[in-house]
């Protein structure tokens, strides 16, 4: 039972697009491993394991972690502008945000 196959996504987007592939892996498998295997690296040239953060299910997880059966691997990019600098800007033009994001339009509210 041990030494059966796990499954498991591994999974990138950029703009453009996006990719979730589903693969068998060892049991005792790495995430890194598991990128590896998968072909994303390929597919994307732009992944840089040495930089770009992991994670499984949304929370950051080393390299060296090994995986369980029905992990999802989320490989992360650098985020294109920084949330709290967007915020200042915001504040500074006299802009107010709704929840959830976007502006509120002063002449309807």
């Amino acid at each position: 039972m041990a030494n059966e196959p796990i499954h498991i996504e591994v999974t990138y987007a950029i703009f453009a697009e996006q990719a979730l592939l589903n693969l068998e892996v060892a049991a005792d498998c790495s995430i890194e491993q598991a990128i590896k295997q998968s072909g994303i690296l390929a597919r994307f040239p732009d992944i840089d394991l040495s930089k770009n953060k992991v994670g499984i299910f949304g929370k950051i997880t080393p390299l060296a972690n090994q995986l369980r059966d029905k992990d999802r691997v989320e490989i992360y990019r650098p985020l294109i502008a920084d949330p709290k600098e967007v915020r200042r800007k915001r504040a500074a033009e006299g802009k107010r945000m709704r929840k959830g994001g976007g502006d509120v339009d002063d002449k309807k509210a």
